[in-house]
């Protein structure tokens, strides 16, 4: 099977992405000179997922689901010229009305990517390469916590603009976009249940810009990463939205894990500009927009078998200090990923990139070529006791419910069966909840959180 269709196989085609930190080995350059003139590839994931004693404002009992991702690719090249598809089909099985269920489980039998796009050679210097593309796209960039393509979530950030990528031949790299966010649909809960189908689409009134710059060393083995977004939202036909004009300047740098050595991360950004506080029509205040982003970590990898690791880490995504000021001071994540950061998502996802303080602490291991793990601890507390706790839709605007939320462990285990073919994984969560989730208003109080997950992606 050629390199193209393995990209498919790994997680999926991006078309414009550098190597994500969880996909598999490939890198775009690679795959753009493919000399083939059609690849096909495609891959299937089906998951199961159980959740006892939600979190989440108003809830009760249990929670399961089952969900399936099914992804189809086909690529074209003729010389320098490339066009590719990409489908996607989310669907769902076992949820019902109390289900934590939304389009980040279900987007059934869509065009996820329909691009074309060239590549120029020797562009400003020698053995440069300049791709730049056109059309439905997904995109991955840096270390994918601002924006990305979807990895565990069963649906996948899609978007429509332009995108250009330049890179050196000795490894530095320039991109630049200019996209429309799509809509996923249907999304109300009738729909959803019985895995309606409609035509996603994207609107003017949603866009999303970016620079990213890239080097691959400032000092011995470390690299450096620095961006600069732009987000505009405005309310459109049947799809409320908080107005927002927020622009992100960040960086990233970072020295990758191997045998005997030390390594770390560390990625920090701001945000400023515009911010509404609430999807409602009435909501016609525009915030000074003013929040941060920080995460940290550092590791220590030993050599043998095993190759144990051993990380710890740190994350501060500021909230609104005072709901009822002229700021808004909680930070917003944009489009990213945050499953290889916070545990798994699904219909768990219990921490996010807004009105977050939390230190940890992470394990791993690869005892086996094929056979891998790690197990993490978080202490969760809100950044600001008076702002929501976003995925929970909890917030006491008193500050007296405290800023705890609690302790959480998250655990995975990864077996490739077949190599290429097909890979099992299997993880959960406990979350032992704090002083918040136990007196904040409408809070379940049913007592612990636990999840529990089990999957196969077998791919084609």
């Amino acid at each position: 099977m050629n390199r193209v269709a393995a990209v498919v196989l790994l997680g999926g085609w991006t078309g414009l992405a550098s190597a994500a930190q969880d996909a598999g080995p490939w890198r775009l350059d690679a795959a753009i000179d493919s000399p083939e003139l059609v690849s096909l590839g495609g891959s299937y994931r089906v998951r199961y997922e159980t959740l006892n004693h939600p979190y989440r404002a108003g809830a009760t009992g249990s929670d399961e689901i089952l969900v399936g991702r099914l992804l189809l690719n086909a690529r074209v090249t003729l010389r320098s010229l490339y066009v590719n598809l990409e489908f996607e089909d989310s669907r769902q099985q076992l949820a019902d009305s109390g289900s934590a269920l939304g389009t980040d489980s279900v987007n059934t039998l869509e065009p996820l990517q329909m691009l074309a796009g060239m590549r120029f050679d020797d562009v400003l210097s020698r053995g440069a390469r300049l791709d730049v593309s056109a059309g439905r796209m997904t995109i991955d960039v840096g270390g994918r916590r601002l924006v990305s393509r979807n990895n565990f979530r069963n649906t996948i950030n899609a978007y429509t603009g332009v995108h250009a990528l330049w890179k050196s031949a000795d490894g530095f790299e320039a991109r630049a976009f200019y996209v429309e966010p799509v809509q996923r649909k249907p999304s109300d809960l009738a729909s959803l249940l019985d895995n309606d189908s409609e035509l996603d689409s994207e609107s003017s009134d949603v866009s999303l810009w970016g620079l990213f710059g890239a080097t691959p060393e400032v000092f011995g083995d470390v690299k450096a990463e620095a961006y600069f977004y732009g987000l505009r939202t405005r309310d459109h036909v049947g799809i409320p939205a908080a107005d927002r004009d927020i622009y992100t300047p960040g960086f990233r740098l970072y020295r990758t894990p191997v045998a005997q050595s030390w390594d770390f991360e560390t990625e920090a950004a701001y945000q400023f500009g515009t911010s509404r506080q609430t999807t409602a029509a009435t909501d016609t205040r525009d915030l000074q927009h003013r929040a941060g982003f920080f995460h940290g970590e550092i590791g220590y990898t030993w050599s043998g078998k095993l190759l144990p690791r051993v990380e710890l880490f740190y994350d501060y995504a500021s909230g609104d200090d005072d709901p009822s000021d002229n700021e808004n001071n909680r930070f917003d994540t944009l489009y990213g990923s945050r499953s290889f950061d916070y545990g798994p998502t699904g219909i768990y996802g219990a921490l996010a990139r807004a009105n977050l303080n939390s230190p940890g602490l992470r394990l791993e291991a690869k005892p086996l070529p094929n056979l891998s793990g790690r197990v993490g601890y978080r202490a969760v507390w809100l950044a600001s006791s008076r702002d929501q706790y976003t995925t929970a839709r909890l917030q006491d605007r008193t500050g007296n419910s405290g800023d705890f939320v609690g302790h959480q462990l998250d655990a995975q285990i990864q077996y490739t069966l077949l190599p290429g073919n097909l890979v099992l994984e299997f993880g959960g969560a406990y979350l032992a909840h704090g002083e918040f989730l136990e007196t904040a208003p409408d809070a379940p109080n049913e007592g612990d959180t636990t999840y529990i997950y089990a999957s196969a992606t077998a791919t084609f």
